[in-house]
């Protein structure tokens, strides 16, 4: 199992300078992830801390695509692409409805239909190739040039319709507060069926948690509800919760001393996920004490 990091506001605020401190302390680490949420741009943060760890592979976790038309997230991941050495990898999803609705005014209904036309685009846009596309949610002609290898494209997928589009159509996907027990007997099975049955070579399945090591395990868990309660609340996230057996997002974060983070690791590693995106949380030392131990572990 890979292990990774999430930097940005999914730790907390970020300036410029934290974004560019937290790519830096992910020396010795397999890559970076970055979240799409109500501040930073996952991608440009990405472009931004690519100068800070020239040897990590860099990532979305995701980027939601209803609000992106499809010509325009290729050129931007494309633009990524060849700025930091062919390092991106373009993990997307559908959104949060009540986000999608409320915040831009678009429709978030029929999800799974929506993603298959949206990948019918995107993926040959990301191949250099012209699309001309006439469907139930797109029309438009166009191509995006730029010198460089596509991404590889990951998928936010929960539902066994999703699971089987991220396993069937992309490399694979990426999922948020999915605890081990969701992972190793529905997403991992699922995922891996669907690409196996499409002839698709074995997927990634990277799984993104808040993790904080401390010694005030409860003052960790009461930052972890405050901070992602919402997720107990929304469609999207209440069923990840409901599939784990759990009320909320700090019953499946990480939290605990050294050793007790260390055993969390090994579950994860044994439900067959392919890489793990740890999200640090907590004081700043706490973050720092974090990244310390997915270090050496």
């Amino acid at each position: 199992m890979r292990t990774s990091i999430m930097i940005g506001e999914v730790r907390g605020p970020a300036t410029a300078a934290d974004l560019r401190d937290q790519a830096a302390a992910a020396t010795g680490l397999d890559g970076i992830w970055a979240a799409q949420a109500l501040g930073w741009d996952a991608l440009t943060a990405l472009t931004m801390a690519a100068a800070q760890a020239p040897d990590l592979s860099l990532g979305t976790a995701v980027v939601p695509i209803r609000q992106r038309h499809p010509l325009v997230l290729a050129s931007q991941a494309l633009s990524v692409q060849a700025a930091t050495g062919g390092r991106l990898t373009l993990g997307v999803g559908t959104g949060i409805g009540a986000m999608t609705t409320g915040m831009f005014g678009l429709p978030a209904d029929h999800a799974a239909r929506y993603l298959r036309e949206y990948l019918d685009i995107l993926l040959p846009l990301l191949r250099g190739d012209p699309v001309t596309h006439s469907g139930e949610f797109f029309t438009l002609s166009g191509t995006v040039h730029l010198p460089t290898d596509p991404p590889e494209v990951l998928v936010a997928a929960l539902s066994p319709r999703l699971l089987h589009l991220a396993g069937s159509r992309t490399a694979g996907t990426v999922t948020w507060m999915a605890g081990p027990r969701t992972l190793e007997s529905h997403v991992v099975p699922r995922v891996t069926a669907a690409a196996g049955s499409a002839g698709r070579p074995a997927p990634r399945i990277v799984a993104a948690l808040p993790v904080c090591v401390t010694n005030d395990p409860g003052a960790a868990r009461d930052h972890v509800a405050a901070r992602f309660g919402m997720a107990a609340h929304v469609p999207e996230y209440r069923a990840v919760l409901d599939r784990e057996h759990v009320p909320g997002p700090q019953d499946v974060a990480l939290i605990g001393d050294e050793r007790e983070v260390t055993a969390a690791l090994g579950r994860l590693a044994a439900t067959g996920i392919t890489e793990f995106a740890a999200a640090p949380v907590g004081t700043l030392a706490e973050q720092h004490r974090t990244t310390e131990l997915l270090r050496s572990a």
